[in-house]
């Protein structure tokens, strides 16, 4: 448990787990990255207008805003490491609803908040929006 007080005390303590941040990296991996959560911070948001998957029937590109809110309880996710986990989706054929879903697990997996919410909104094509939550909680 000192270890884990230690930590929160200071949060460059457990930097050792960060292998992205400050390092050049020019491809997509599989998971976040997380450090520890400071001990004030009851909410964090993400948003990007670049996610990219493509669709699992015609394989053309689909574009979506995303946000991703959590509460962390322990650990928050590192951004850097977010995009390049975002980038691996550019060649993946998925739909909308399965994306949120899915990014919503990495981060309940990875980062274990006390909550999370994933809304992503796809760019409208053939005049539809599709717009898919995911909420899960601990």
């Amino acid at each position: 448990m000192e270890n884990a007080d230690n930590a929160a005390a200071d949060p460059r303590a457990d930097v050792s787990r960060l292998t992205v941040l400050g390092e050049t990296v020019r491809h997509a991996i599989e998971h976040v990255e997380v450090f520890p959560a400071p001990a004030d911070v009851t909410s964090v948001r993400f948003a990007t207008d670049e996610l990219a998957s493509m669709c699992p029937v015609t394989h053309q590109p689909d574009l979506a805003h995303l946000v991703i809110e959590y509460a962390p309880a322990q650990w928050c996710i590192e951004s850097k490491s977010l995009k390049l986990y975002l980038w691996g989706f550019r060649e993946r054929a998925v739909f909308a609803e399965a994306l949120a879903a899915e990014i919503a697990r990495e981060v309940m997996t990875t980062a274990a908040p006390h909550r999370v919410t994933v809304t992503l909104t796809q760019r409208p094509r053939g005049g539809i929006e599709v717009q898919a939550v995911a909420e899960l909680t601990a």
